[in-house]
This record gives structure tokens, C-alpha cells and sequence, in this order.
């Protein structure tokens, strides 16, 4: 069975520890004067807040900006991000509550949350048409059936997009283009039948398309091109098939340099999106949704463990942590160079030796699988048992998408800063 690890870091250094926000050099030195091994995250919501002002600012008023809560669902950023988004893209009930209290409906308006995921359960989108969500992205025929349903039995109508798998996106740059088979959304072929169903059923309106294709893309100028294609292609679709079109939800996939350190990548140029972007506006009365999730709460997040030994192995160097995929399985999952910055510790009891090493190091966590490796063979100035390995860009997809249960450790704490 061979083993998947992250892609080694040489001949590359760590972070210098500076990069590392003063506020979050004093609370985790604080964390490391308690006696408890430090495991967690720390996150800063005005990080957070900044990045969505700075989207919104950039994009024209006809898009709006719903914050993917699935990328980091701890209450405090969900909050923090509430008076600088349009409202919350969900895919689950636990979702639906942390987005509906951020933001609550206006009165007679619907909740300004929309709702995606392949597999949507009957409590699920029970819960979300009791909400009056904006809308609900419908994945198949049948989920169209169980929500015209649930919305009769209710004495209401529900708002929905079709969920589209488009054929081919002609646009290039690092998109995942259609036309694969896939679980989500409605294969293009099979469209037509789909919009005859949902207008049909009592329990629906429909009021556009839904079109995830992009994910992690650096490019401004693919990424325009993107929504500038979902415009044309739903405005088109609707045309020709009788629907009232008033939303074209283009998904997230808005991308995070984080391997600006290993790669030849630029971050994605905000101004320049929001510049190509307003050159291509809806139809009169159409309202497009974006659903960015890590590019808003990459950077306002950051994973530190601390080293709770450090080892030497057949000339090789291993600092080992009080966490580790347990916590933060990012680098792993998508088989990224993820760099760290040590933050040294000076109290260290008189009478034990403390190990350290220099050079290539790897870091690895504390579980019982070669498995758990963060980071490989990255080039430290020192790094001894007792300081603290420091993840920065940790604040999407790094709890949320852990293995909390395996081995049954203790999971990382999440402070807010």
C-alpha cells in the first residue's frame, strides 16, 4: 500500500516567526504557560471581515457575496463576517442555525442564505423551506419532487436554482471544467427535462441556475471569464425555456496562494476581478451570487501544536506534534507544501534534556500512522521540544475538516483573538 504524503519542502525555510501577527505570538506563548500541551486554532475575525469588505468593494451591485460556512463554521467568524456579506451559503441544518442567527431575515424578506449539497436529506430541506431561504440549489428531479412537497404540505412556496452540470466551460485557467460525470448538479443534456419539471410542480419557483465548476483559481482574469460564461449561459437557458430568471448563483472557487513559498503563484487579484467582472452585467432584475469560502477565512486562521519531541532517524530529523491530522489535515488532502514559523519557548525544566534539531525537518503529528505528516523536510534554524509549530493560513478547511475521532485524542481548541 503505498503512502500519500504532502510534497517535500526542500530545499525551502520555514517562516521566520515574524510573520506571526504579535497578537498571536502573545496568546499562544500565554497558552504555552499552562501546563497543557498547546492544540489549537486561533482565529481573527477583523482578518476575516477585511477580506469579504474588500470583495464586496471590488464587485459590481448587482453581485452579491454569500460566505461559504463550510469553510470555517466557528460562530465567532460566521458573526464577524455577517455585516460584510450579502448572507451564507449552507449545506447542512447545523449550517442553516449558525447562518440564520448571524443574519437574521429581514421582515417579508427571504433568509439571505442559499443551500447546496448533492445528497440533501428530508429533515434537511424540510428545515430549509421552514427557513424561506433565498435559495435552495437543487440537485436532482427527485429532490424537485420532495421540495414542491414539503412546500405544499406548508402552505408555502419555495425558492429554487437548478443545479446545472454544464457540458463545457470554453474558458481556461485553473478551473474544473464540465462535462465529467459527477454527483452534483444536473447533467446539460438532461436540463431541459429538469426546467419543465420544476415549473410544473406546485411547490416551486424557479428562479434560476446554479453553476459550481471553478475551484482554487489564482487567475482574475479566467475567473471573470467564469461568471461572464454562467451570465450568458443561464441568461440563454432561461430564454429558451420560459423561466423567469432573477439568480444565477456562479459558486465559489476563488483561490489562496498557499504555496506562494514553493510555487510560482500570485495571489488572486481582487480589483482586477471586480473590474472585468462589472463589464459583462446580468440581465435587468438578476441578482448574481459568488460563494467564496476559503479565500475570505484562509488568512485569518492559524493551527499551532506544540513539539512535544524531537527525533533522529537514519540522518533525518522528525519534530513531532501534540496534534496533527487529528486537527489539520489540509496539507494531506490536497498534497500541498503548507510552511510553518517556530515559535520558541523558553521554559524547559532544568533536569531534562531537551532534544532539538536543525536543518530538514519533518513535521509530523501524534498518531499511529506514517500518515500524519504536515510538513516535510523544510529547513529550520532550530526547532526544540517544548516550542510551538505555528500553520498560518489554517482558517479554511483546517478544523472543520480534520479527524477529530481517530485515536481519540483531545480536539484542537478554537480561540478567537
Amino acid at each position: 500500500m503505498s503512502i500519500e504524503l504532502p510534497p517535500s519542502a526542500a530545499p525551502r525555510p520555514a517562516l521566520p516567526q515574524d510573520v506571526l501577527p504579535a497578537a498571536v505570538r502573545r496568546r499562544l506563548l500565554g497558552l504555552a504557560g499552562t501546563g497543557t500541551p498547546v492544540a489549537a486554532y486561533l482565529y481573527d475575525g477583523d482578518v476575516a471581515a477585511a477580506r469579504a469588505r474588500e470583495l464586496r468593494a471590488a464587485l459590481p451591485d448587482w453581485a452579491s457575496v454569500y460566505y461559504a460556512v463550510k469553510a470555517n463554521s466557528f460562530p465567532g467568524i460566521v458573526q464577524a463576517l455577517a455585516p460584510h456579506v450579502d448572507g451564507y451559503e449552507v449545506a447542512s441544518l447545523s449550517e442553516l442555525a449558525l447562518a440564520t442567527a448571524a443574519k437574521p431575515a429581514a421582515p417579508g424578506a427571504p433568509a439571505p442564505v442559499v443551500a447546496a449539497g448533492p445528497a440533501k436529506s428530508l429533515p434537511v430541506l424540510t428545515g430549509l423551506v421552514e427557513a424561506g431561504v433565498e435559495a435552495i440549489n437543487a440537485e436532482s428531479p427527485l429532490e424537485l419532487h420532495r421540495i414542491s412537497r414539503i412546500a405544499v404540505e406548508r402552505g408555502t412556496t419555495a425558492r429554487v436554482a437548478l443545479r446545472v452540470n454544464p457540458a463545457e466551460i470554453p474558458v481556461t485557467g485553473s478551473l474544473h471544467m464540465g462535462g465529467e460525470p459527477s454527483a452534483f448538479g444536473v447533467a446539460e443534456p438532461d436540463v431541459a427535462e429538469a426546467v419543465r419539471l420544476a415549473l410544473k410542480l406546485p411547490g416551486i419557483d424557479l428562479v434560476g441556475f446554479h453553476i459550481h465548476a471553478a475551484s482554487n483559481n489564482l487567475d482574475a482574469g479566467s475567473h471573470a471569464a467564469y461568471l461572464r460564461w454562467c451570465i450568458e449561459w443561464s441568461a440563454a437557458t432561461a430564454a429558451a425555456h420560459g423561466v423567469d430568471l432573477r439568480h444565477i448563483d456562479v459558486g465559489g472557487g476563488i483561490g489562496v496562494a498557499f504555496e506562494q513559498d514553493f510555487k510560482d503563484e500570485t495571489p488572486f487579484d481582487v480589483a482586477l476581478f471586480g473590474e472585468l467582472a462589472a463589464a459583462t452585467p446580468p440581465p435587468a432584475g438578476v441578482k448574481v451570487a459568488l460563494e467564496p469560502g476559503r479565500f475570505l477565512v484562509a488568512d485569518c486562521g492559524w493551527y499551532a501544536a506544540e513539539v512535544t519531541d524531537v527525533k533522529h532517524s537514519y540522518g533525518q530529523s522528525f519534530a513531532a506534534l501534540r496534534g496533527g491530522i487529528n486537527h489539520f489535515q489540509l496539507p494531506t488532502s490536497w498534497d500541498i507544501v503548507h510552511n510553518v514559523a517556530v515559535l520558541p519557548v523558553d521554559a524547559w525544566p532544568e533536569d531534562v534534556p531537551r532534544p532539538e534539531a536543525t536543518g530538514p525537518v519533518t513535521f509530523v503529528g501524534e498518531l499511529c500512522t506514517p500518515e500524519d505528516t504536515l510538513l516535510r523536510d523544510v529547513r529550520v534554524g532550530r526547532v526544540r521540544a517544548g516550542d510551538i509549530a505555528v500553520f498560518p493560513y489554517a482558517g479554511s478547511y483546517g478544523w472543520e475538516f480534520a479527524m477529530h475521532a481517530f485515536l481519540g485524542h483531545p480536539v484542537a481548541d478554537r480561540i478567537l483573538l
